[in-house]
This record gives structure tokens, sequence and C-alpha cells, in this order.
């Protein structure tokens, strides 16, 4: 019974950093230049139509942290350091998405919920406590 309980690799725990660093880098990179494609102004009179100070300024360092930040965690470069102004974001959009817009907590075909930046709080949660694991930029230029 306790071999259920065994991890399936008895490799490094840091490893299990690899495909978190991806998965949320590339959503990230996907949002933030999303943002800029899109044109931020966009966004930025979203945010001000929600009552959000200094709206466009606003859209425009939040998509430049998704994008550059995305960058940084797809490499693994200060990962749990990038992680920290991403949570706020995160938080930001979680709580618009529940309490402002009351969307549902899962998506449907009619409005998006915020089950996902839940699970991305979650996850740049575990890099700041795990940092960038073995196959880094962190790991390569200081061990």
């Amino acid at each position: 019974m306790q071999q259920l309980a065994e991890p399936l690799c008895a490799c490094d725990p840091g490893w299990a950093m690899l495909p978190l660093r991806l998965a949320l880098g590339a959503i990230l990179v996907h949002a933030g230049w999303g943002k800029f494609r899109r044109g931020v102004g966009g966004f930025g009179d979203w945010l001000g139509e929600l009552g959000y100070p200094l709206p466009h300024a606003s859209a425009r360092l939040v998509a430049a942290l998704e994008l550059l930040g995305g960058l940084a965690i797809l490499g693994g470069l200060l990962a749990h350091w990038v992680a920290i102004p991403l949570i706020a974001t995160m938080a930001a959009a979680a709580w618009t998405n529940a309490v402002k817009l009351r969307l549902p907590f899962a998506g449907s075909e009619r409005a998006q919920g915020y089950e996902l930046d839940l699970l991305m709080i979650a996850a740049l949660a575990a890099l700041i406590l795990g940092g960038s694991g073995p196959l880094s930029a962190d790991a390569l230029l200081w061990g």
C-alpha cells in the first residue's frame, strides 16, 4: 500500500517546476502578447469601465508583465521573483471576474470563469516556493 503513495519518479522534486513553468509561461506570454496585438488601449478602456484607477497605464503594465514575466518564467530566470507581481495581477483578475462581473467559477459558452485565474495563482505560488528548478537559467547562472 505504501508504494501507492510514492511518487512515480525518484528524481529531484525540483524537476516538477519544469512542466509547471512551461505551461504557465506559455499562458502568460500568450495573454500578454494578445493584449498588445489586439491593442492594449481596448483593455485599458475596459479597465476604466470597471472603475480601475489609471486604466491605460495599468493595462500597459499588466500586458508587459504578462509578456516579459511569461518569458522569464519559460526560461526559468528569477521566476520566483517574477511570480510575486504576477500573483497580484491574477488576484485582481480573479476578484474582477468573481466579484465585479459575477462570473461563474467554471466558464461556460457565454462567459469565462475565474477557475484559471485561481489555478495560475496556485502555480505562481508554487514557483515562489520551489524556484525555477534544475533545468533553468537560474540553475545555469547560479548553480
